[in-house]
């Protein structure tokens, strides 16, 4: 057998699923945070730090508690201390060490550890232990919080454990931990159904144990099935309440009956592909195609739920978790392998006493589960438990899962709304109850607004070929940017398509600031520097620096009255456009901020950067003295208008991997002339532009229905373009769209047509004008007067 061949390129990459070697296993620790595990007499663990520059503290712990760094071959003689200051501190990493601990039976009094990795590390920096017998080993990545105006960020380690393999060993899959001590853990094995009680109150968790695998889920009210009725999760009026193929985590999560009775809620949610229109599998759907007598689960169903005088059915409605279908262009409903991943699970919440019935799902005769039927797992927790609302966020397609967070302002527009949406892994505010989006848009356009926008991705870039780095990877010309400046760029592959946009802060002559959208732009810059060989460190500052944009006429009259700089530092007053200052609020002891001109509304506005210790005392402070100026908090659904008139472009929507900066509508950050230096994508940027086939312009409609992102843009029968953005324009009274559109057609004054439904039977006459829609001239901005 020629091994090599199953190596090769042809292979299916199938990112999250079992790729690592046989026996190791991959464990992530959190920045500033802990993991704790088991090594068996002959395993090695590998620690890795991806970023560098981040400690790592080990200890470990024989089964009588003992502790000795000898146990993995390791010289250290450390007290555990930074163990310690995580455990004294406050928060979640603090409970999760705690509960570590107390499970185990262990105590950092007498703990010896070891460090590894220092200041200088490199990227990739790895070292290895090996277990002389069995032992508890906890890792920590400590640190202390990041000032905004430092760039000591903390960032995660990984371990890779390679297991010694164990004669007549069966194979383990590892489940999540427990999210608190279970009523109820239970293995519902492949081609099975399990039935169960839950109280109201009760959390229910569904796992995915090996990954691609459905379960369906039916419930039932016990106060109904009393009365003779039976009153059941119905998909049909879930769809038509939430107005979504199903619900997720937030404020339409809810399952219905046929009734409009909430039975359940979904609290989290790691997968994020489910269906609810075909039902459980049936004996009919295997007998169609060739396979009489299969398994099933409505069968399954039957039996489990016979013993409750629930009546069997041919085929059950269900949710059907972790079921990948969709319905495309021609109307076909389709299916395909699930999305979920090893130890992917839903949370649900029972808002009454239920009977319940989970399965299994066996069949093997399609890609439904993947080709492989697995088994499914079941914990039940008791309602004095609380869990926070999630969904998974993940960096890359392979990445680690992580929940949704809540960014370091979140007690504060708590207070204001209930409406938050999930946002790059964050909840952020949709609109504010008192307000809407119609009132906090007029309140930046004529007094002040404040928004959250901390789920920017941040990116410290420092070391001595941190210039060479952003200069070989964006457009802009790096080296024209001076201490305490900031630039607006694009960043792109070699063919000229965008990775992302965004603002690069220059702190230092060898230290930066990447401020983007997105995870791919940073990683793609360490990815770079490490393809180079630059001696540069490229390190993920987002949940250490979280930021609120306070924007409008009044900006400027609030913040100075809190915003104290150093004398070396520009003032708030004299801050000019796209610069920064380092800052303090209130005097010199005060909190450690970094405050810039720049924001995303098209009004004269700053952005306020702090760590998320000090956010709510941030807010705080300038919520007060914002009072007098009737400060009012700002939403997503009024960012969009906002920017939308102004002409400020959006990922997915205004840009992709598949247009460039000048399709894209900022061919202002392509400097092809004054940049000298060679970057990724100039070549292939110097022949798009000569050869433009594409580019964004801005229509207005007739009348007021609106447009709407991908509706075609059509000249007579021939689409010459597609909307990306559209808003109805309050301060300008004009319905306006942003278009990418053929050169040819792009010219003022074209007329065009929108269409709706199919793009044929319903067509909106529009023209094409000039963007911005709103401040063309940047004035208001820039703070200076219109051009007469």
């Amino acid at each position: 057998m020629n091994v090599a061949m199953y190596a090769s390129p042809i292979r299916i990459h199938e990112p999250g699923l079992n790729t690592l070697p046989p026996n190791c296993e991959r464990y992530v620790v959190r920045a500033g945070g802990v993991t704790a595990l088991e090594l068996f007499a002959g395993d090695t663990i590998d620690v890795v730090s991806p970023e560098g520059r981040q400690k790592g503290e080990i200890t470990v712990f024989d089964h009588h508690g003992k502790s000795d760094m000898q146990f993995i071959g390791a010289d250290g003689n450390g007290r555990a201390e930074g163990f310690k200051r995580i455990l004294e501190g406050d928060g979640a990493r603090a409970v999760k060490l705690a509960r570590i601990l107390e499970f185990r039976n262990i105590s950092l009094e007498a703990a010896r550890s070891t460090t590894v990795f220092g200041d200088e590390s490199p990227a990739g920096d790895s070292v290895t232990f090996t277990a002389s017998e069995d032992l508890t080993c906890v890792v920590a990545a400590p640190g202390e919080p990041m000032r905004a105006d430092l760039q000591n960020t903390l960032t995660d380690l990984v371990l890779f454990v390679q297991r010694q393999p164990r004669a007549h060993e069966e194979r383990i899959v590892r489940l999540p931990d427990p999210l608190a001590d279970p009523l109820q853990d239970v293995r519902i094995e492949a081609r099975t159904a399990f039935t169960y009680e839950v109280k109201a109150g009760q959390y229910i968790q569904i796992i995915d144990v090996e990954g691609r695998e459905c379960s369906d889920f039916q419930c039932f009210d016990v106060a109904a099935l009393e009365k003779g009725k039976e009153r059941c999760l119905d998909a049909t009026a879930t769809r038509h309440v939430v107005g979504a193929s199903y619900p997720a985590p937030g404020l339409l999560a809810k399952f219905y009956t046929q009734d409009f009775e909430p039975l359940v809620e979904l609290v989290r949610d790691t997968c994020g592909r489910h269906d609810s229109f075909g039902t459980a599998c049936t004996a009919k759907y295997y007998e169609d195609l060739g396979y009489p007598g299969h398994v099933n689960c409505s069968e399954n169903f039957n039996r489990g739920l016979q013993p409750f005088g629930i009546q069997p059915r041919s085929g059950w409605m269900a949710i059907n978790l972790f079921f990948n279908t969709n319905i495309d262009d021609t109307n076909q409903m389709y299916f395909d392998a699930p999305w979920s991943r090893p130890g992917d699970y839903v949370l649900m919440r029972a808002l009454k006493d239920m009977i319940c019935v989970s399965s299994a799902c066996p069949c093997d005769v399609d890609p439904a589960n993947g080709w492989n039927p697995t088994d499914i797992h079941l914990r039940i927790y008791s309602d004095e438990n609380t869990f926070t609302k999630a969904m998974a966020y993940r960096m890359t397609t392979d990445a680690e899962k992580q929940l949704t967070k809540e960014t370091g302002f979140h007690s504060r527009t708590l207070q204001h709304t209930r409406n938050f949406t999930e946002y790059a892994g964050y909840w952020l505010a949709n609109s504010y109850t008192r307000h809407g989006a119609i009132d906090e848009y007029w309140a930046c356009r004529e007094g002040a607004a404040v928004i959250d926008l901390s789920p920017l991705r941040k990116y410290e870039v420092l070391g001595p070929d941190a210039e060479l780095l952003l200069q070989t990877c964006v457009t802009r010309d790096v080296r024209r940017l001076a201490v305490g400046q900031v630039v607006y760029t694009a960043m792109c592959y070699e063919n000229g398509g965008m990775i992302d946009d965004g603002t690069v802060f220059r702190l230092g002559q060898d230290n930066f600031r990447w401020i983007g959208g997105s995870d791919e732009s940073g990683i793609w810059l360490r990815e770079q520097a490490q393809q180079r060989g630059l001696q540069v460190w490229v390190r993920n500052s987002t949940d250490q620096l979280h930021n609120l944009q306070v924007q409008g006429p009044k900006s400027r009259d609030i913040l100075k009255q809190i915003i104290w700089t150093r004398p070396d530092q520009a003032t708030l007053e004299e801050l000019g456009w796209f610069r920064f200052s380092i800052a303090r609020i209130g005097d010199e002891h005060g909190i450690p901020l970094v405050v810039s001109r720049t924001g995303y509304t098209g009004e004269l506005g700053y952005e306020v950067f702090c760590h998320p210790k000090d956010a709510g005392a941030v807010w705080d402070a300038i919520w007060e003295v914002g009072k007098a100026y009737d400060l009012t908090p700002l939403g997503l659904e009024a960012l969009d208008m906002l920017r939308v008139e102004a002409g400020l472009i959006f990922a997915g929507y205004e840009f992709s991997d598949q247009t460039d900066p000048f399709e894209a509508g900022i061919p202002f950050t392509v400097p092809l002339k004054t940049k000298q230096d060679d970057f990724i994508g100039k070549a292939s940027l110097i022949k798009r532009k000569e050869n433009p086939q594409r580019v964004l312009a801005g229509l207005e409609l007739n009348g007021d229905e609106m447009a709407a992102s991908g509706d075609c843009v059509n000249i007579s029968r021939n689409q010459v373009g597609e909307i990306t953005s559209a808003v109805r324009s309050p301060i300008l009274r004009k319905n306006l769209a942003l278009c990418r559109i053929q050169v040819e057609h792009s010219e003022p004054g074209t007329e065009v047509e929108v269409g709706k439904l199919d793009g044929k039977q319903k067509r909106l006459p529009a023209k094409v004008v000039s963007f911005p829609f709103y401040d063309p001239t940047k004035s208001r901005v820039r703070d200076v007067p219109p051009p007469e």
